[in-house]
């Protein structure tokens, strides 16, 4: 009863469409665990997703590389970003922003979501809608990964609700 609260109270934050697709996906995964282990997820189940997914593994407390990074994310940060540790990305002042939601996610294995302008010094134009979900080691019950997704919006867009549409056009 906690627990569906909980989500019930995440899932009204979330602003963006696909953020609560996703994040229905993922509590319907979890069957009632705190958190669904990396093989519950079946990336086939939401594939128009897919290009601004990232799979995030945690190596420790404070080291988390990119197993995964989708084409949208390529675009924002101009360059390939799978196989790169979270402290290797240009993420400019925003730095120590992106450090502890990672670090909050893999500590507490709660999902996360926000918003940031500019998920870089040349993306200033952009507003960033972020989730992480936390996946179970396998047979574990700590995190052993964390499930992104990542919308960015034109910040003249931010002042009305964000559309399925507006998100489509942007990310293809």
């Amino acid at each position: 009863m906690v627990r569906e609260e909980s989500h019930r109270a995440f899932r009204a934050q979330l602003v963006v469409d696909e953020h609560r697709q996703l994040f229905d996906y993922w509590v319907e995964r979890s069957r009632g665990r705190a958190m669904p282990e990396r093989r519950d997820i079946n990336p086939a189940h939401f594939p128009k997703l897919l290009p601004s997914i990232s799979l995030i593994d945690i190596e420790s407390d404070s080291r988390y590389r990119v197993r995964l990074a989708g084409s949208a994310l390529r675009e924002i940060y101009d360059r390939e970003i799978t196989g790169l540790y979270i402290d290797d990305i240009d993420f400019g002042r925003a730095k120590d922003y992106w450090a502890a939601s990672y670090a909050r996610v893999a500590r507490t294995g709660r999902p996360a979501q926000g918003v940031i302008r500019s998920p870089r010094a040349t993306k200033e134009h952009l507003v960033q809608f972020w989730l992480k979900l936390p996946l179970a080691a396998d047979g574990s019950t700590t995190p052993g990964m964390i499930l992104c997704l990542d919308s960015c919006v034109p910040a003249t867009s931010v002042g009305t609700p964000v559309s399925s549409e507006v998100l489509a056009a942007i990310a293809g």
